[in-house]
């Protein structure tokens, strides 16, 4: 604020100048009379002398980003016969349990609808193979959430492509556009224990992931049929490194030990305490397929810790 007998310029807030003495005056903006330095509107004409703080206006870009939905499934007449509490710890449970997914795998939940679930990759922090590990995401969340209850199952669609994101947002509109409702259509079009991707996803993850063809299929907003594809399991690790060179066998048999190993990884890195595993077994009964495995599904995880 410049003072007005002498003319020095003193720093915001000041009463009287520094130089002089004097008292300060702040001139208004819209007439330019002089007023005292705490008066919040001009002696003279009643503007305003401290000016109204902008709006904050939401920035937003065009970004190439992977979205997946996921929805229960068989959870209506599950819920029907057990007691509210019961319920409400299920979903409880259900909640944090894809939360925790989804963020292993480097993406973020935009929001919980009912028992749906909707996350992004490629915001606010893009990689290469976001796609692949929305996919590995969404076939994690089939195997586990099967495990929170008897008749309890998860489907899930993901598709890739450019849309409205939001800079800086966290949470519920962090992504708008044709591709949410479309990745909303794909889930639905599902069966239950399954996940369902479009064909840009497909391109973009098939170095890593074995899928089946599910057809061309009739989605609501879509003037033609949509060909979609069945992710079936991880064959390799990010970006198909390590991939078999030929025909490799599905993992069948061991998706309990499978389980138990993820488990005792992620109370390791949680707890920062060290697990001991041992695979003992017979020749051929498969112990360097089980670590194979496990290697391929720590590959896909974001964080320091892994």
């Amino acid at each position: 604020m410049t003072c007005s007998t002498c003319g020095t310029e003193n720093r915001a807030g000041r009463k009287f100048c520094s130089n002089c003495g004097a008292p300060l005056a702040r001139a208004c903006p819209a007439c330019g009379a002089a007023n005292d330095p705490d008066d919040r509107f001009c002696g003279e004409c009643g503007a305003p002398l401290e000016p109204e703080p902008r709006a904050q206006t939401a920035e937003a870009e065009r970004r190439l980003v992977s979205v997946l939905f996921g929805d229960l499934v068989g959870f209506t007449p599950l819920s029907e016969d057990q007691d509210p509490e019961a319920v409400r710890e299920l979903l409880s449970r259900y909640f944090d349990t894809a939360r925790r997914v989804i963020e292993r795998y480097g993406g973020t939940v935009e929001k919980f609808i009912g028992d749906a679930v909707m996350a992004v990759w490629g915001t606010p922090i893009a990689r290469e193979d976001d796609a692949e590990r929305a996919v590995r995401a969404g076939l994690e969340l089939v195997e586990i959430v099967s495990t929170l209850g008897e008749g309890l199952a998860m489907r899930v669609g993901v598709v890739t492509g450019e849309a409205a994101v939001t800079i800086g947002a966290e949470g519920q509109g962090m992504v708008a556009g044709d591709l949410v409702n479309t990745a909303s259509r794909v889930q639905a079009t599902a069966t239950a224990g399954t996940v369902l991707v479009g064909e840009r996803t497909r391109r973009a993850s098939e170095a890593a992931i074995a899928y089946e063809d599910a057809g061309a299929h009739e989605l609501k907003g879509k003037s033609e049929p949509v060909p979609l594809w069945r992710a079936a399991r991880v064959i390799a690790s990010r970006r198909g490194e390590g991939r078999a060179t030929g025909l490799e066998a599905p993992f069948v048999g061991r998706e309990r030990e499978l389980r138990l190993i993820k488990d005792l990884f992620h109370a390791a890195s949680d707890e920062r305490r060290a697990r001991l595993v041992s695979i003992i077994g017979i020749a051929g009964i498969g112990k360097t397929r089980l670590s194979s495995e496990f290697e391929r599904y720590i590959d896909g995880l974001v964080g320091d810790d892994y």
